[in-house]
């Protein structure tokens, strides 16, 4: 059973820590640390985990193997690269870097250390979009030949406690929520070869309402509006729009066009949600049964999937190689837009393996 140590408890730890101790049978937590002492002392209160000073006395500790990254964004790369270096396996929450070049440094510190990282979503292996998956790899709408993918919103300040971040680097609703959806599209329809994309600030300050800083004035530094075009390996050509910038929309959130049907995928966020399927015999879109465990959130599915792949020596589902093409994706867009030309991507992985049912809750195979 492999121990992991926890980084950073704040509002994401708490779903993480009750799956990985009431969930998932086969991994074990050994304690956490956070900057602020209160949030870890919550945690001990809450799950009677043990608390460790920083994040240097957790690698100290060799009876952990591997590290769950749960800082904000923009401090994943160094969190990773601390926890590498002192030769642990790392899963991390998303993005797995603020910008490429940070990307790529951890999947060539990870190699050099013969480490395994990877990292959220690992909403991809729910029930969901596993079922999604089954129809497509079973022909239900024929060989896909497109996909649309649509998160828009007026941004976060209105509600999240501390939204600042998300206007800085590292932040942005592609950054933000396009792991989501890119990883959901390249586990259906695999890996991307080529991307193009436009970006702009649609608004240079935002005027946070949220109870906590309520009125403060933040002054926006990413892009809050991004549109993007991919072209799949497979030939399938994808659409995607990220927008803080937005106040409604009557968008779908993934659509896949094949020559046989559509399907309507699932917010890609969560781990169940309808999966709707139109064939032309129907003439209408029709609701399709769930076929997958994992339907509620079970955020930290990733973490022992990866736990299990350590212990047994295959790949973990969410393997850097799916973190990091997802990376170079969603900032592709930008730096497409940037150079004024399509941008050819470097990595091209092969799609995770798809769940398997029949297993008891809480039990990867």
């Amino acid at each position: 059973m492999t121990k992991i140590g926890i980084i950073g408890c704040g509002a994401i730890s708490g779903i993480y820590l009750t799956n990985l101790t009431k969930l998932f049978k086969e991994i074990e937590i050994a304690g956490v640390c956070d900057l602020i002492p209160e949030r870890a002392q919550k945690a001990r209160d809450e799950y009677g985990v043990e608390i460790y000073k920083d994040m240097y006395e957790i690698f100290s500790d060799k009876s952990i193997g591997l590290i769950l990254n749960l800082t904000r964004p923009y401090e994943h790369f160094d969190v990773d690269m601390a926890a590498i270096e002192a030769g642990k396996h790392v899963y991390s929450e998303k993005p797995l870097g603020a910008d490429w070049e940070e990307g790529q440094k951890i999947l060539a510190a990870a190699n050099a250390k013969s480490v395994l990282v990877g990292g959220a979503p690992d909403t991809f292996m729910g029930a969901g979009i596993q079922t999604c998956r089954k129809l497509i790899d079973d022909g239900y709408i024929g060989k896909p030949v497109g996909a649309t993918a649509f998160m828009t919103c007026r941004g976060h300040e209105s509600w999240h406690p501390d939204p600042e971040f998300y206007y800085k680097f590292g932040g942005g609703p592609m950054m933000d929520m396009g792991p989501y959806y890119i990883t959901a599209l390249v586990n259906l329809l695999g890996a991307v070869e080529t991307v193009s994309g436009f970006a702009g600030v649609s608004f240079p300050t935002r005027t946070i309402t949220s109870r906590a800083r309520y009125g403060e004035i933040v002054k926006v530094e990413v892009p809050t509006n991004i549109h993007g075009v991919m072209r799949f390996k497979s030939g399938a050509i994808g659409t995607i729009i990220t927008s803080f910038d937005v106040h409604r929309a009557n968008l779908p959130i993934i659509e896949i066009y094949g020559s046989e049907g559509t399907l309507q995928v699932p917010d890609p966020n969560t781990f169940g949600g309808p999966v709707r399927l139109f064939r032309p015999e129907r003439g209408e879109f029709l609701e399709f049964p769930l076929m997958f465990g994992y339907s509620e959130n079970s955020r930290g599915l990733g973490l022992a999937d990866m736990s299990k792949a350590i212990e047994t020596g295959r790949k973990p589902r969410a393997h850097i190689d799916i973190t990091s093409h997802a990376l170079e994706i969603i900032t592709g867009f930008v730096r497409s837009d940037n150079a004024g030309y399509h941008l050819e991507l470097t990595t091209c992985p092969d799609r995770p393996q798809p769940m398997v049912n029949g297993l008891l809750p809480g039990i990867l195979d």
